[in-house]
């Protein structure tokens, strides 16, 4: 077993950016990633995604996203960027070493990984963010549709989808996004439970995340005062806004169930369906934390502001909403980052001088 000062688990932008802020607290951390190497999940995203947010917006501390800071870089930029990132950091990673459970030893933690590896610390950060487990909602008969159903964590590229009847479920960006690109090469519906809500990418002529921003809600700490997570709109420049009012998708209310390979639509119409895409979101993946007793029944962490309710010396980067808007975001984890390992480190030093004598 080897000792550190810290364990952070999950190599993408959540536990690249507290390695980064433990290390700049003068800790020595071990970073453990499931994949091959600290990028996150970036890889398995679609292969036409890009970010809503221009590069100036897209950096964790320490390092720029280089290139236009306006542009808006594509998923294998990001990529790159991340990979760049975890090779500048002075930083023990290890890749292929997926957390399969932590237990307690005293006041520290053991994280037991694959491969019969087993690092211990005093302080440990889950940065396994909130999109670990893609969310399948209960639809009725998704279950028995004979087509064929993926998440939008499975989609890669329209190709497979040719000349198909396709249903898209979801109203955020990325089902937007998918929708409209599928929609040139197949027919698709967008199904949503409520109109989709816009908003504009260059309000007044600068980016949306440029006003918010300079006017603090970026970062603005509510996120511990809201009762549930809030729908973000999506951001249009216009393309996606016109291409739905075209029909090229068209949007429709959701479908009251899947027969075989039916749909059955609220007005009593029913077709075929060749494919549905569950763009439903996503919820954290922390099961390896069920034996320190961090999680509520749901698998969903106790916490305040990233800060474990339940455990000491635990802590969060990464979730949605976790302290702002910006919390599960390349922009946003950095600021998460520092405000956690800050707390979690002086809570350490502070468990450590007030110990009894042994």
């Amino acid at each position: 077993m080897t000792d550190f000062d810290a364990i952070v688990v999950g190599g993408g932008q959540a536990g690249l950016a507290a390695a980064h802020a433990l290390r700049t607290r003068g800790l020595a951390p071990v970073l453990l990633e499931a994949g091959p190497e600290p990028v996150g999940s970036w890889p398995h995203y679609y292969d036409s995604l890009t970010l809503f947010s221009p590069a100036r917006y897209s950096s964790l501390p320490g390092l720029p996203f280089p290139g236009d800071p306006e542009r808006y870089p594509r998923r294998d930029e990001v990529v790159d960027y991340l990979r760049n990132y975890a090779a500048h950091l002075d930083v023990d990673i290890h890749t292929r070493h997926r957390v399969t459970a932590v237990t307690r030893d005293g006041e520290g933690f053991i994280a037991h990984a694959t491969g019969e590896t087993t690092v211990r610390a005093p302080i440990l950060v889950a940065a396994t963010g909130g999109f670990g487990r893609p969310h399948r909602p209960a639809l009725p008969g998704l279950a028995e549709f004979t087509g064929t159903v993926l998440h939008s964590s499975d989609y890669r590229e329209p190709g497979p989808f040719a000349g198909q009847r396709v249903i898209v479920v979801g109203a955020g960006n990325s089902a937007v996004q998918i929708a409209v690109e599928l929609a040139a090469h197949a027919r698709v519906s967008l199904a949503t439970r409520a109109p989709v809500k816009f908003a504009p990418q260059r309000p007044l002529g600068r980016d949306v995340h440029f006003w918010s921003a300079a006017l603090g809600f970026d970062h603005l700490p509510i996120g511990h005062l809201l009762r549930s997570t809030p729908a973000s709109p999506v951001l249009d420049s216009g393309r996606y806004r016109e291409a739905l009012a075209g029909g090229s998708p068209d949007r429709r209310a959701m479908f009251s169930r899947l027969e075989d390979d039916q749909v059955l639509w609220p007005d009593g119409s029913r077709e075929h369906v060749d494919a549905v895409i569950l763009a439903t979101g996503f919820r954290p993946e922390l099961s390896y934390l069920e034996q320190v007793g961090a999680l509520a029944e749901d698998g969903i962490p106790l916490h305040s502001r990233g800060l474990s309710t339940v455990v000491a010396g635990l802590g969060y980067v990464g979730l949605e909403w976790q302290r702002s808007l910006a919390s599960a975001t390349v922009r946003g984890v950095g600021r998460d980052a520092a405000y956690v390992t800050a707390r979690l480190s002086a809570n350490a030093v502070a468990r450590r001088c007030c110990a009894p004598a042994r």
